[in-house]
């Protein structure tokens, strides 16, 4: 069986993408995977560090306004189809998965047009443009990650994540993580982080309240983002709580182990990983976009596992009023794990490669 898995520009794309291949890969012994991207996305470094072939177009962004970057859509379009269909001719896929993003489009095209059946999963509680698209041409072979998400023909299913966070025992790995880190055993311990790119809003904020999780007897582990900066070193005392910055986690699973609560925005990956491992959080989504970010959590935060405040309203005054306090109730956090927890499937790669399968027989 060979499967054409497309889509990149963030991790809301590329996570879920090669949390399905590996799905594929244990379910079809002699699968064939190639993967579509552009080279302007994290797809070009992700994608070939977990194995796995690429295959380059040229991006089709879509502006939502009138410009001339808009007159220029037809002909970007046509060219990555093109680019596509000679993938799609020299691959011979059984089936084209589209995951949304710039690379979508041009893939539904070019399957379409080679008679190649599709798969369209949709990350977001709010669909796409690329997906909505796709959608159409499909009856049976469409999922989303929330049970709310409005798509034609579409099963809820989940979002695929990682195995190595959707089997994570996250009390049995805490120690271990919170070593890695350098971060005291028994301290409660607060995770930070505006996602793969980091968030400034996020960092300031939190940063600024350095000596209110001291006296509150936290500790910090704060992803600043390849690009943030997040300098505390003036603010700490000799004996304070730890207050580690890193640029960027590889391995998420041992940061989310090291945690007893985290704050970061609610892309669908985020909201995904810390509500199946009921790991309490504060979610504080995107000031642009089409509102997105707010419905991924919408579920979680209705429950009882997570808050929501608006970016304008995440002020460091907020935090110093709300996150200590947060953190050092346990008894809080206990309940706001078991409300998370239930919600949100933990096996969505493995439903999502049996749907591809059926779609490729």
């Amino acid at each position: 069986m060979r499967v054409l898995l497309a889509g990149g520009g963030t991790a809301g794309h590329t996570s879920p993408l090669i949390a399905t291949a590996d799905a594929l890969r244990r379910r079809v012994r002699d699968v064939e995977i190639c993967c579509l991207g552009t080279e302007r996305g994290i797809e070009s470094r992700v994608i070939p560090a977990a194995g796995y072939r690429l295959e380059l177009i040229a991006p089709v962004p879509l502006p939502r306004r009138l410009s001339t970057e808009l007159l220029r859509v037809p002909s970007r379009l046509r060219d990555a189809v093109t680019s596509t269909r000679r993938v799609i001719d020299s691959f011979r896929p059984d089936v084209v998965v589209g995951f949304g993003g710039y690379v979508s489009t041009p893939a539904y095209l070019a399957a379409r047009r080679a008679r190649v059946p599709i798969v369209v999963h949709e990350g977001n509680a709010l669909p796409g443009i690329a997906n909505r698209f796709g959608a159409r041409f499909c009856t049976r072979h469409v999922a989303t990650s929330f049970p709310d998400t409005k798509l034609e023909h579409a099963r809820y299913v989940g979002l695929p994540i990682r195995r190595s966070i959707s089997t994570l025992d996250r009390a049995e790995l805490r120690p271990l993580a919170r070593a890695h880190f350098g971060l005291e055993q028994e301290l409660p311990t607060l995770l930070v982080t505006g996602g793969s790119q980091g968030a400034k809003r996020i960092n300031d904020s939190v940063a600024a309240c350095v000596a209110d999780f001291a006296a509150a007897g936290v500790q910090v582990l704060h992803v600043s983002g390849p690009k943030g900066v997040v300098d505390v070193a003036s603010d700490k005392g000799v004996g304070d709580p730890p207050y580690v910055v890193v640029p960027y986690v590889d391995r998420m699973e041992l940061a989310y182990a090291a945690a007893d609560a985290a704050i970061g925005r609610c892309g669908a990956n985020s909201v995904t990983e810390t509500a199946s491992l009921g790991l309490p959080a504060v979610f504080v989504p995107l000031p642009i976009g089409n509102g997105e970010q707010a419905l991924n959590a919408r579920a979680v935060v209705e429950a009882g596992g997570a808050m929501l405040v608006e970016d304008r309203e995440f002020t460091p005054q907020w935090v110093r009023q709300h996150v200590p306090a947060m953190v050092t109730d346990t008894p809080r956090l206990v309940a706001m794990s078991r409300a998370s927890s239930g919600l949100i499937p933990r096996d969505a790669d493995d439903a999502l490669a049996a749907m591809i399968i059926d779609a490729g027989q």
